[in-house]
Order: structure tokens, then C-alpha cells, then sequence
């Protein structure tokens, strides 16, 4: 079955940068779109970017645009989430996703 495993979250201070990943299995990943959405505490769940399955077109929502870089390596089977000058907005759980399904989520706190 379709395996989603994230990793890679953590604290940083405001300014810091982390690098999520997405381990998959199950499908054929080389073929799949992938994205990435993210939880912040007390809201609802956000898309935050989404690449195609070559890797040639990438998009992302306005509030990480400049900042976020979402890239993918089809033989490690893994999406990245390349997060660059983190706001404390920031902080939420980050989940990737193939359509409807998404992982367990890695916890991202940015605080000083």
C-alpha cells in the first residue's frame, strides 16, 4: 500500500532553515505529482506546494513563495521541502501528500 514517511522537522529559530523529506513506497513515484501541506495549531490543513512528476513544474502558495523550494529525486523515491527563512508563521505540522492520501506529518517549530 501507498507509504508516506516524513522526517526532518524540528526547532530553528526564526531565520533558520530546514530541509523536510518524504520517503514513499507503493506506487510508482516516478509517475505521481507530490505535495507538501502543513497544519498550523488551531487551524486548518493548508496546501503549501506541489511538483509534477518529472520535476519540471513546481508551485507554491503565495505565503512560502521565495522562501520555500519543493524539489524530488525519482531514484530515492523521496519529495524535499527546502525551507528557507522561517517565520514563527511557519510553525505547524507538515505533511506530503499523494492526492488524497498524506503521511503521519513532521512537527516544525520556529522559535527564538
Amino acid at each position: 500500500q501507498v507509504q508516506l514517511v516524513e522526517s526532518g522537522g524540528g526547532l530553528v529559530q526564526p531565520g533558520g532553515s530546514l530541509r523536510l523529506s518524504c520517503a514513499t513506497s507503493g506506487f510508482t513515484f516516478s509517475s505521481a505529482d507530490m505535495s507538501w501541506f502543513r497544519q498550523a495549531p488551531g487551524e486548518g490543513l493548508a496546501w503549501v506546494s506541489s511538483i509534477d512528476s518529472a520535476g519540471d513544474k513546481k508551485y507554491y502558495a503565495g505565503f512560502v513563495k521565495g522562501r520555500f523550494t519543493i524539489s524530488r529525486d525519482n531514484d530515492k523515491n523521496t519529495v524535499y521541502l527546502q525551507m528557507n527563512s522561517l517565520k514563527s508563521d511557519d510553525t505547524a505540522v507538515y505533511y506530503c501528500g499523494k492526492g488524497s492520501i498524506r503521511g503521519q506529518g513532521t512537527q516544525v517549530i520556529v522559535s527564538s
